[in-house]
């Protein structure tokens, strides 16, 4: 983030912090008792949901989640298409709902219907415990697909979703997007492109008790070394044979490590193999190796995970990733590759007002002042997509803990707050 935009955001955080929350219009207010009166019934559809189990390869269960939330959305009155993805790319497909208007902003939300669990996982699909469930998916991120379908059935109670144009999308990949992106993320960025503001829905975070938005996430992309050496016998290494395959790795791995620092950059050597024969399988992600002690490798390969925050870090980063891999150990020769994956989501102006507004709302709602998450504390998500042609604002779901673990659950009541936050700043920007 620079400077500039720093320090709006540090404005725009604190003038909210001190502001006197205002009063909810007559209309907010009922749709804030819709919201309350119709939450048992909310944690009755999150339940159902999270009984079906939809990992992102399970496709008879994630168009099952799809069904079921396509139910509700027919039932508010929008549009409503399954879209599938060609049968080569292995994907169940996505759930669009739409509405046309001519009044205020226009909306686009997503969310998600697939989890990381697939058919064979040992997780629970729900249990309630009290005032929290645990199961797949709870809150990454069947609560926020949940939040989202209650705020717009709360504005649908009160008459406020006439004449809006509100665009929904729940991807059935998002946890493994389908390759290549140009198709599976084609419509999500034809939507954004007619759309004025995105949010997205995406577990919300806390820290210190205060909810936390998200203005900006990292680009993900990854990075691969092919590394090659003079195979001979290990007496000779360091000397006329040179250091080899797995020296030379060693050595550029260790010079980004020491010499490409820069604020949210990291790059995680997720995989190394090394010896005189190697094989990676990069559909599996798992590869084998074969190597002699007394013999100098002559191959390695290393496969990357690399984030940034913006284009121009990630240029440089490339450039100096480049100049290290160029000066070879005697003996060795390298080369490196990078595939660019999700795009950043850079902090703009835009955003951080879009984040003040939900703060507002936040605010006058009794809910608390809503910060900004730095964009190294997420992960990649499907926001990321769309960040380029429209204001965007994410991490607006439910709250919960353990995603993506046998242990993920979600606070219930989290979810009523999200559709509170929800609905009153939908309502505010569609007037």
């Amino acid at each position: 983030m620079n400077r500039k935009l720093g320090l709006a955001l540090a404005l725009a955080i604190s003038c909210g912090a001190n502001a006197t929350a205002g009063a909810l219009s007559p209309v907010e207010q009922r749709i804030v008792a819709e919201i309350k009166a119709h939450s048992p019934q909310a944690i009755a559809l999150l339940e159902q949901s999270a009984k079906i189990n939809s990992g992102t390869m399970n496709h008879e269960g994630v168009r099952a989640v799809g069904a079921l939330f396509r139910q509700q959305f027919d039932q508010l009155g929008f549009k409503t298409e399954w879209i599938d993805m060609p049968p080569e790319m292995q994907r169940a497909g996505h759930l669009v709902a739409t509405r046309e208007g001519k009044q205020g902003k226009r909306l686009l939300l997503l969310g998600h219907l697939d989890t990381v669990f697939e058919r064979d996982a040992k997780s629970p699909l729900w249990e309630r415990q009290g005032e929290r469930a645990r199961g797949q998916g709870v809150s990454d991120m069947k609560g926020g697909d949940v939040a989202v379908i209650e705020a717009l059935r709360a504005l649908k109670q009160v008459g406020a979703l006439e004449n809006t144009t509100i665009s929904v999308m729940f991807t059935g990949d998002e946890e493994e997007a389908g390759n290549p992106k140009s198709i599976s993320r084609r419509d999500m960025v034809e939507l954004a492109k007619r759309s004025d503001i995105a949010l997205g829905f995406e577990g919300a975070v806390t820290r210190d008790g205060q909810a936390m938005g998200t203005v900006g996430r990292r680009a993900t992309a990854s990075f691969e070394l092919d590394v090659k050496g003079h195979q001979a016998h290990s007496a000779g290494v360091f000397g006329s044979a040179g250091y080899g395959a797995v020296y030379e790795a060693a050595r550029i791995l260790d010079t980004f490590r020491r010499e490409v620092v820069e604020p949210g950059l990291t790059y995680n050597p997720g995989v190394i193999l090394g010896g005189t024969e190697v094989a990676y399988d990069d559909a599996n992600s798992r590869g084998s190796a074969f190597g002699k002690t007394n013999v100098i490798a002559n191959t390695a390969t290393v496969k990357g995970d690399l984030r940034y925050l913006d284009y121009a870090q990630r240029d440089r980063t490339q450039a100096r990733m480049r100049e290290i891999v160029a000066q070879s150990l005697p003996g060795a020769s390298a080369a490196i590759t990078f595939h660019d994956s999700y795009p950043p989501m850079a902090v703009t102006p835009g955003n951080l007002k879009v984040l003040e507004q939900y703060s507002q709302a936040s605010q006058d709602a009794g809910l608390g002042v809503v910060g900004s998450l730095p964009a190294e504390a997420r992960g990649a998500g499907d926001i990321q997509f769309v960040a380029p042609y429209v204001d965007s604002l994410d991490g607006l779901g439910a709250s919960g803990s353990g995603a993506h673990s046998p242990n993920e659950e979600v606070e219930l009541a989290s979810i009523e707050r999200a559709a509170i936050r929800t609905a009153i700043l939908i309502y505010r920007l569609t007037r």
